[in-house]
């Protein structure tokens, strides 16, 4: 295909290609000349221009095929205008020569065409150059047209409309003559040729001004005429036609002259109004003639008629606009409504005529005010829609008062005014359900007085308003839930007050069901004890049913209607209605047989009505019960549903006889009774009514087969059982399309009443299949059948083979008994309830049973595939699949396929061809794959040559996409086949016509099958891989350009396929374009941004893959595109000012459809995580234009004046300005669900801006890399916007925004509260705008505001608060305590003061609420000690309910209520509180039980008591059986509140005293840290452990002191022993805290150390491995464990002791060891302080000390010093990194902690004195620092028998490196602090020495300083070191002299050169003196400071 690719045809390549090949090979060509030519300079184009067109003529004469003509139509355009425009005149001739010929072989037809085609093309392109030529050549075109076919008409009406466009005004001498041929088309049988024609009529009517002027009611009449058996795609066209037209007439500016102006007349909106009532009305029959037939009384307008016109319409109000429709909202509504008012009686003198008008009513408003109106336009609109109302009302009033006098004229009228307020109320309705929460002033606005007008005609007579004015309360419930409950209260009240109106009883009844359905959607629901009411009032309309026959039939209805409704509730409510229910309903049906026989003897017709009315009501309530309590459904229950069953069943087998005995009026009666019945047992299992199976079945044969029923609508019964994929090749209607809700109507065919509710009230409460609309259900006589249908698979399959044969036998005969349309009708029943049988087999894994069944199975399927119905096709070949796949033999399948074979060979006619086709398709779909690859081959074989039947595009539809379900279901085993297939798809593509889009969209789906079978073999580089792959493009480039919307679909679904498997070969630009070219095409018009749905959703179902991979490359083709675009479209510039993702926004604001809104949310979601950091300032404009464009924006100018500090004050100056000059703003009052959006972005924003630069959240930094690049760009300098959009969207109308803003708030004040504001140091960056965040947080306090916005906004204000506390605190303590640090991490100290005084009443409910949770989360066999009455805050029947609250808030109110606890201390204030009561008296407060023992007042011990043990039972019974879906949050509140608890005496004492209570905790925080990796819980939970262990010892130091105490000094002996272990010393597993204690830590530390384990190293010697640094938490979880354990000696007796001090040293050295690794500066890691922090702990235990445990304590100690010891030495020669500074500062705590019998043995004193000889010989200098300063504290060690021999042993070799440093001057400070701290333990030494020995240590020191000191000379030279060593040196020595003067004196005499150098340093000091001291204090303090922390630390 390279060969291709160049300027000019490469006709030697050509040549020699085959004929498919040479097609593929032109159009490749054709399509790069376009883009070559526009990329080749002029110049070259013109020295090429005469050989190029040469090739492009002579390729006119090659018959080229419908795609090709066009692209060589378009390049001759481009080359001409291009290039010269000399020759164009020769071309345009040469085309008219060849349309002129006389040539009509159908050879010659391609030629002809391609000539028309590039006629349009040249006059589009070059227009007025042409304009001489243009009479001749449009009289030729339209002469051609007198005898051209259907494809000839359409290429002409196209190339017309070309013409019409590049000629413009020039064109009008031949407008008149256009507008006749075009007039023709318009009606024409072809239905693309209307569909052309609309196109060439709307091109014509730019310029034409008859047509919106003096032709108007011609051109309407004609629209008309044209929708007349009209398809989807001519009303899409025809209806914007007309649209357009009309509109135009209304805005248009008449140019021309005075004369011309007085012939045209400028129509009123109401004169156009009227002409399209007609339409609807009168339909085409004009305007003469529709009288006569309306006095005959014969017409009926067409359904297409009134369907085109109802589009037409809305293509009116949209081309005038939203601001038009504002302005004249009031007319336009008026004229709408009286569409089906009174004054026209024909278009609603049926029932199903009116139900289908309202549905166009409604369809008309939905889309005006749903699309077109902002917000606020909506509610002004719904006021209107009010007085409409109110309007209606009143003429009902009047009439219903006069009385009598003229009953029969006001009925009429009444119940013709009934439709008007069917369509007002729905609309309102959905008008406040898509309004939201943002309809609540529309409903506090007395003057509108919405809630009453709807309620008001809740009584009107006609049963249609009724209902549809509880729906309208349903749709005010969901919207603003705050309503549910008034409303349900006002509904109850007026039900129970007018019980004798009949009207009243049915109407507020059907309110109330509605009502109940909205609870689902409310997420507070209705008070629990609504249930109980509706369940008396229910009951009551029931039992008073008998009373009043006038109101017998209401009440009936009424009441089961309630009940049924109720269920939907679901099983914690209705259980406590069960029994009244089950009486109900055994009460309604005749207990046995013989009762009913004599209930048919008696009564009237009247009596049997009310009877049914309430058996179905029953059975609807049972239906209800059971689909919406299935919980409920327990084997006992279904054994006291089933008694009235059988009942029931023999009521129905009886109905007929009924029916003949009191005549026809019990008709409907009856069917909805079955129905009911047949619904109901639907949902039951068949075993539950095994013994009325066989009537069942004959029963439901004989509804199917009954000779009364007139209506064949196979388009509700048939689609659920054919396969959803194959419905696409019917109808398109069958597809989802924008205007589903009113062409359903012409799905269903003329005869038929499309769904309304009237059908069936019970559906009111139902959810609707379709989300939010009104429900629909279908007439009682219809949807019996689809009922009997279903229920006939299901009983079929139970019943015995031979009554199933039977049966299937019967049907067949039945079949064939009857004739004609009866037959079809008969046929479509038996075939459905067929289908439906085998659908239900093959789902239950059933068989179909002996061989003879499949006889009568096979013929009735074959019978369908034959029927000239394509749905019955359809839905045959599914079943035909079915049967293979329940009969499940190989040989029967292979059968099967022969069959159709043999069939599709020898037939000829249409029919019998695309059933058989499909059902091969079917076939391999259910049983494709290995076992059918020898049908494969025959079957692609027949189903190639179907697919080349030109004369039938039906066959090859249906070919093709069978032959698409073969290759899905073929898989690999099909890619033999694949390169002849993928060639026969193009040479279709290239040559079918593109009026049969049909065989398009077939050929897709195989063209999408083909590139999913080849996959990601696609991106191979092999010739036959890569020639496939350009196949498969070109085959996509050609559906790019099919002008059917679905073809384009289909295009776009096959390239984000290709783009899957091999993006590198999909040109992304070019596709990029396409797609956004088809989203934004028509923008402008909204309800037609391309009018196909699934074309949208194809569109942005590929972007969305596109931006997953690739967001930045697709925005920027996007707005290249935008940029070069040469046509300006509006919506382009929208691109070009927001880019892709505003065109987006704006797209998902004008959305409707769930999907497609889903799809963008996504798309937008994936650009915004890989774009938003990049691109900051954009997506932050996006977000705040679309809030803004609607929020408020006085409130937040009052805000802006409150921020005097803000710096941008320019910048709101703007925001504010520009919002008046509406041009430059890019979105116009967005809906709340888009702004909700908008905001959620902004979090998501914030979020993708924490894992990027820090600079985003550091102002300083972020304006230095500001100044640096003006180009980067960070969120901290966009605050003001951030807290501005947050401010908008939290004081919006709509609650959901609200939560949203309030949520945007809290995490920005999460992010930004601890920046400091760099310009005022000690402030932070978000102070200034604490005004801003006050006022969005106002509103949410307010008495109106939801209860969960309100909450919203304590959270902000908590955050708030905290985070500025939190700063405070900082600022004021700049060095933590260790308390100030545990506070800040989780208590609410900061809020406290909020709440302070509430504290009494809050800490109440809190009591009250956990003792609720404690009784609810008691096993169920507790259940009868619970109290009857309930809880505090539930009641018995509640609890269910509650439990879910419970659970969501438990565990913050146990934190809070332990916090509170530990703050009161456990003090009871007054004694009154331990019984005080709840403000509601349902249980006490306290845990003081019940009311009845009212007199016994609790002490306050007693009081808490009660209290401990509640927080503790309901922590110890959480935190024992964690559930998988526990919280963190609830964990860690849990032990938060724990913590809290035992900070304070009295509940430690309480754990310390009671050892049991103590070690069960132990167990239990044991297990949570097993199966709760977070550190943090873990952490939490040691702190808990340390809590219970400190308890412990001061109980035993408790006892210990009261056991002397109460013993005296005297017999101190034979004192017990407290403390664990006793006498013994024996540790009990399970009876010991300490056992358990150390299994804990244990667990802890061997998890982040597993080398302390000694069964895992093997021995329990030192192992050498290196030692490691441990995470930062798991060195925190070590600490905490090491200190737990430090504690533990002090919990045991001295003899327990010395059974657990083993463990404990060598857990403690162990972490010592494997974690002592050196680290820089000498600091010592985490673990290793707090080992050593331990250590010192353990030594100075009074246990080792005590007399009973001294000699074992100290040989242990001894050991535990020798291991240390030996960690140093290296073990097998391996040598270990362990820090040495770690290992001698654990020596020097054993030195200085334990008694000197420990350490003074030889032996060990021995080995730890070469140990600090050795450090002090290793060259390190931070070593050596550490080690003179342990030296130090163990020179000073008071006991001489221990540091004596250190002093003996070390100080020479001290002394001897001090005097080196004389001849190696120190270089650095480093050096320096050693030299300062050798100097440090000689001074010390002098001070310790006996006298004797002092004079001799002076003297060593003496000369060691002044051998520092500089003369002056040298001092000037002197390095900074050097001098700060004088300075020391001298500083020490004026210390020295005066301390120890005598040796001084003596020193100085015998050394004259000492004392000369040292006067010399004093007198050159003398002078500075002072200022040097200073600094030299400056410089000893590092050094000074670290030795103190390390004395502090451990020493």
């Amino acid at each position: 295909m390279e060969l291709a690719h160049n300027l000019l045809l490469n006709e030697e390549v050509y040549n020699q290609l085959g004929e498919v090949q040479k097609a593929e090979f032109i159009f490749d060509w054709l399509s790069y000349l376009e883009k070559l030519l526009l990329a080749t300079s002029r110049s070259d184009v013109k020295e090429k221009q005469k050989t190029l067109v040469e090739q492009l003529l002579s390729l006119l004469n090659s018959s080229p095929g419908p795609p090709t003509r066009k692209l060589l139509a378009k390049n001759l355009g481009v080359l001409y205008s291009i290039g010269d425009t000399f020759s164009v005149y020769e071309t345009i001739d040469k085309c008219n020569d060849l349309i002129r010929s006389k040539d009509d072989s159908p050879s010659y037809l391609p030629t002809k065409l391609a000539a028309v085609v590039c006629l349009g093309s040249l006059y589009r392109k070059l227009g007025r150059v042409l304009v001489n030529t243009f009479t001749d050549t449009v009289g030729n075109i339209l002469k051609a047209m007198k005898s051209a076919e259907s494809q000839g008409r359409y290429e002409i009406m196209l190339s017309l409309q070309n013409i019409l466009n590049g000629l413009g005004a020039a064109a009008t001498p031949c407008h008149r003559d256009v507008y006749k041929a075009a007039k023709s088309c318009l009606t024409d049988r072809s239905m693309s040729v209307r569909c052309a024609a609309a196109k060439c009529l709307l091109e014509l009517q730019k310029e034409a001004i008859f047509m919106w002027s003096t032709d108007l009611d011609s051109v309407a009449t004609l629209c008309f005429k044209s929708f007349e058996g009209s398809n989807y795609d001519v009303r899409i066209s025809v209806s914007k036609l007309l649209g357009t037209v009309l509109a135009k007439a209304i805005i248009s500016k008449h140019p021309g002259s005075a004369v011309s102006r007085q012939s045209i007349r400028r129509l009123s909106l109401e004169e156009v109004l009227e002409l399209l009532g007609t339409g609807f009305l009168r339909g085409s029959s004009g305007f003469l003639r529709a009288s006569g037939d309306m006095l005959k009384g014969t017409s009926s307008v067409s359904r297409d008629v009134r369907v085109g016109v109802t589009q037409a319409y809305v293509v009116f109000v949209s081309t005038l606009g939203g601001t038009w429709l504002e302005k004249n909202f009031a007319a336009f509504l008026s004229h709408v409504l009286s569409l089906v008012s009174q004054s026209h009686p024909k278009a609603t003198q049926t029932q199903t005529d009116a139900v289908c008008c309202r549905r166009c009513v409604s369809f008309i408003l939905r889309a005006a005010i749903g699309g077109l109106l902002g917000e606020k336009a909506q509610i002004a609109a719904a006021k209107d829609i009010c007085q409409a109302i109110w309007k209606l009302k009143k003429v009902v009033d009047a009439v219903m008062n006069e009385g009598n006098v003229e009953t029969r004229v006001g009925s009429t009228d009444v119940m013709a005014s009934q439709h008007m307020l069917v369509c007002a109320l729905q609309e309102l309705g959905n008008l406040i359900y898509s309004l939201g929460t943002t309809a609540a002033p529309l409903l506090q606005d007395s003057s509108a007085g919405l809630l009453d007008s709807v309620i008001s005609v809740i009584q009107h007579p006609s049963i249609a308003v009724r209902l549809a004015a509880a729906w309208c309360l349903h749709c005010i419930a969901v919207a603003l839930p705050s309503y549910l409950t008034p409303l349900l209260d006002r509904c109850l009240e007026r039900l129970t007050v007018l019980k004798s109106s009949p009207e009243a009883v049915t109407g507020f009844s059907f309110a109330v069901a509605a009502l109940l359905g909205a609870v689902k959607h409310c997420p507070l629901g209705i008070p629990h004890g609504k249930g109980k009411i509706i369940m008396t009032l229910a009951e009551d309309l029931l039992c008073s049913a008998v009373q009043n026959s006038r109101l017998s039939a209401q009440r009936t209805q009424s009441g089961w209607l309630l009940i049924a409704a109720l269920m939907t509730l679901g099983p914690a409510v209705v259980s406590h209605h069960l029994a009244r229910l089950l009486l109900l309903w055994k009460c309604v049906f005749p207990l046995s047989p013989k009762d009913l026989e004599t209930e048919k003897s008696r009564g009237d017709s009247f009596t049997w009505q009310v009877t049914l009315e309430g058996r179905a009501g029953a059975l609807c309530a049972i239906k209800s019960f059971v689909s919406h309590c299935g919980d409920l459904l327990t084997e006992e229950v279904i054994q006291r549903l089933l008694p009235p069953l059988p009942c029931a069943v023999d009521l129905l087998i009886q109905l007929s006889s009924v029916l003949r005995t009191y005549g026809s009026t019990l008709k409907t009666p009856s069917v909805v009774y079955k129905q009911r019945l047949y619904e109901l047992l639907i949902l039951l299992p068949p075993e539950t009514y095994e013994g009325n199976l066989c009537a069942l079945l004959k029963e439901l044969a004989a509804d199917l087969t009954a000779s009364d029923i007139q209506v064949a609508a196979s388009a509700f019964l048939l689609p659920p059982l054919c396969h959803q994929d194959d419905l696409v090749i019917l109808s398109p209607l069958l597809q989802e399309t924008d205007h589903r809700f009113i062409e359903e109507q012409l799905l269903l065919g003329n005869g038929i009443a499309c769904g309304s509710l009237e059908y069936d009230p019970y559906s009111i409460y139902e959810k609707d299949v379709e989300g939010n609309s009104v429900p629909k259900p279908l007439p009682p006589v219809l949807s019996v059948i689809s009922s009997a249908v279903k229920l006939f698979g299901v009983v079929c399959a139970h019943v015995g083979e031979s009554q199933r044969l039977f049966i299937l036998e019967q049907l067949l005969d039945s079949i064939k008994h009857t004739k004609g349309a009866r037959q079809q009708i008969v046929q479509l029943h038996v075939v459905s309830s067929l289908s439906s049988f085998l659908k239900y087999l093959a789902g239950s894994k059933g068989h179909l049973g002996p061989e003879e069944m499949r006889r009568p199975v096979l013929a009735l399927v074959m019978g369908a595939l034959e029927s000239p119905n394509p749905l019955l096709r359809c839905a045959a070949a599914e079943a035909w699949a079915r049967l293979a796949q329940v009969v499940d033999d190989g040989a029967f399948t292979a059968a099967l396929a022969q069959v159709s074979f043999d069939k599709l060979k020898s037939a000829r006619d249409v029919v019998t061809r695309t059933g058989y086709s499909l059902a091969l398709g079917s076939l391999h779909r259910y049983l494709g794959g290995i076992s059918s690859s020898q049908h494969l081959n025959s079957c692609v074989g027949i189903l190639f040559t179907l697919s080349q039947d030109s004369t039938s595009p039906d066959v090859q539809t249906w070919a093709l996409h069978s032959l698409s379900l073969i290759i899905d279901s073929a898989g690999p085993l099909y890619n033999m086949h694949v390169e002849p297939t993928l060639s026969l798809i193009i040479m279709l593509l290239l040559n079918v016509p593109p009026t049969h889009a049909e065989v398009h969209q077939s050929l897709g789906r195989c063209l999408n099958a083909l590139i999913t079978t080849l996959g990601p073999e696609l991106q191979g580089n092999s010739t036959s891989i890569s020639t496939l792959r350009t196949s498969c493009l070109l085959g996509c480039a050609v559906m790019q350009d099919n002008p059917d919307c679905l073809v384009q679909a289909q295009a776009i679904s096959c390239l984000q396929q290709l783009h899957m498997f091999a993006p590198r070969h999909v040109n992304l630009s070019s596709l990029v374009s396409c797609l956004c070219e088809i989203l934004l095409d028509n923008s402008v018009l909204v309800n037609l941004c391309s009018p196909y749905l699934l074309l949208r959703r194809a569109v942005l179902a590929c972007l969305r893959q596109l931006v997953q991979r690739e967001a930045a490359e697709v925005s920027e083709h996007a707005v290249m595109l935008a940029k070069d675009s040469r046509e300006e479209l509006t919506s382009d510039a929208n691109i070009r000012e927001v880019g892709l993702e505003g065109a987006l926004l704006t797209l998902l604001d004008k959305e409707t459809d769930q999907k497609l809104c889903h799809d963008i949310k996504e798309t937008l979601n994936h650009m915004l995580t890989s774009m938003a950091v990049d691109k900051l300032s954009f997506w932050l404009k996006l977000c705040k234009d679309v809030l803004a464009a609607s929020a408020d924006f006085t409130t937040v100018t009052c805000v802006d004046t409150m921020q005097e500090e803000e710096g941008d004050k320019g910048d709101d100056a703007s925001v504010l300005t520009t919002r008046n000059d509406d041009k430059s703003y890019p979105f116009t009052n967005p809906r709340w669900a888009t702004r909700v959006f908008a905001a959620e972005c902004v979090c998501r924003i914030i979020n993708q801006c924490e894992n990027a630069h820090s600079a985003h959240f550091d102002i300083a930094l972020a304006q230095e890399m500001r100044k640096r690049d003006s180009r980067n760009d960070f969120l901290v300098l966009h605050l003001a916007d951030l807290i501005r959009m947050a401010f908008m969207a939290a004081t919006d109308h709509s609650d959901q925004l609200r939560l949203s803003g309030l949520e945007t708030l809290l995490v920005v004040i999460r992010r930004f509260a601890s920046i400091p504001e760099p310009e005022f140091p000690g402030h932070v960056i978000l102070e200034q705008y604490q005004a801003n965040v006050g006022a969005a947080l106002r509103p949410a306090f307010t008495s109106e505001t939801p209860p969960d916005v309100t909450a919203k906004a304590c959270q902000v204000y908590i955050i708030a608060v905290e985070r500025h506390k939190s700063h405070r605190q900082a600022l004021k303590t700049t060095t933590y305590s260790e308390d100030c640090v545990r506070n800040e991490s989780y208590s609410p100290d900061g809020l406290l003061d909020l709440v302070h005084a509430d504290l009494g009443t809050l800490s109440r409910l809190w009591l009250a609420a956990l003792q609720d949770f404690a009784l609810l989360t008691l096993p169920s066999e507790f259940a009868s000690q619970l109290p009857v009455e309930g809880g505090a805050f539930y009641t018995s029947e509640t609890s269910e309910n509650a439990k879910l609250h419970y659970y969501n808030s438990w565990a913050l109110i146990l934190h809070a209520t332990a916090l509170w606890l530990t703050s009161t201390g456990f003090v009871v204030a007054d004694p009154d509180e331990g019984a005080s009561h709840l403000s509601r008296p349902v249980t006490p407060t306290s845990m003081c039980q019940g009311s009845s023992s009212g007199a016994m007042v609790k002490s306050p011990e007693d009081v808490c008591t009660d209290r401990f043990h509640l927080i503790l039972g309901i922590s110890v019974e959480f935190l024992c059986s964690l559930r998988s879906d526990a919280t963190m949050e609830s964990i860690t509140a849990c032990l938060h509140a724990l913590q809290a608890l035992l900070d304070v005496p009295w509940p430690r004492s309480k754990i310390g005293s009671d050892q049991d209570l103590g070690i069960e905790l132990l167990n239990v925080l044991h297990r949570v840290i097993l199966t709760r990796e977070s550190p943090s819980i873990q952490l939490a939970s040691l702190e808990v452990v340390r809590q219970i262990i400190c308890a412990a010892q001061e109980h035993v130091k408790e006892k210990r002191r009261s056991a002397e105490v109460d013993d005296g000094a005297a017999e101190k002996e034979t004192l017990p022993e407290f403390g664990e272990g006793k006498d013994t010393g024996g540790l009990v597993p399970g009876k010991s805290l300490v056992f358990a204690t150390l299994e804990l830590c244990v667990c802890i530390l061997v998890r982040q150390l597993p080398e302390l384990n000694p069964k895992l190293t093997g021995s329990p010697g030192v192992r050498a491995a290196k030692p490691q640094v441990l995470s930062e938490d798991g060195s925190r979880l070590v600490s905490a464990a090491l200190v737990i354990l430090s504690e533990l000696p002090a919990v045991c007796s001295p003899e327990g002791s010395i059974s657990i001090l083993p463990t404990i040293l060598y857990l403690t050295i162990g972490v010592l060891r494997e974690t002592a690794v050196k680290l820089p500066g000498g600091q010592l890691s985490s673990t290793v302080a707090a080992s050593l922090q331990a250590l010192k702990g353990i030594l100075s235990s009074p246990m080792a000390r005590a007399e009973k445990s001294h000699t074992a304590w100290t040989d242990l100690l001894r050991s535990a010093l020798t291991t240390i010891l030996d960690c140093w030495d290296p073990v097998d020669g391996t040598h270990q990194e362990l820090d040495e500074i770690s290992l001698l500062t654990a020596i020097t705590v054993f030195i200085l902690s334990t008694s000197p019998e420990v350490t003074t043995i030889p032996c060990l004193q021995k080995r730890c004195i070469e140990k600090f000889k050795a450090t002090l010989e290793i060259k390190d200098p931070v070593v050596q620092i550490k080690t003179y300063q342990l030296l130090l504290s163990v020179f000073q060690y008071p006991n001489p028998a221990v540091s004596y021999p250190y002093i003996y042993s070390l100080v020479s070799s001290i002394v001897e490196k001090l005097q080196e440093i004389d001849q190696r001057k120190p270089e650095d400070t480093t050096e320096l602090q050693i030299f300062q701290e050798g100097i440090k333990v000689l001074e010390a030494l002098v001070a310790i020495a006996e006298e004797q020995h002092r004079s001799q240590l002076v003297a060593c020191l003496l000369p060691i300083l002044i051998s520092f000191l500089l003369d002056d000379n040298a001092l000037g030279s002197a390095t900074a070191v050097m001098k700060n060593l004088h300075d020391f040196a001298l500083q020490n020595l004026m210390q020295i002299g005066p301390q120890y003067s005598s040796v001084f004196k003596n020193v100085m005499a015998s050394s004259p050169a000492l004392k000369a150098r040292l006067e010399a340093a004093i007198k050159g000091n003398q002078e500075n003196v002072k200022v040097k001291i200073s600094t030299s204090k400056h410089t000893k303090n590092p050094g000074k400071n670290a030795s103190i922390q390390l004395k502090t630390n451990f020493l």
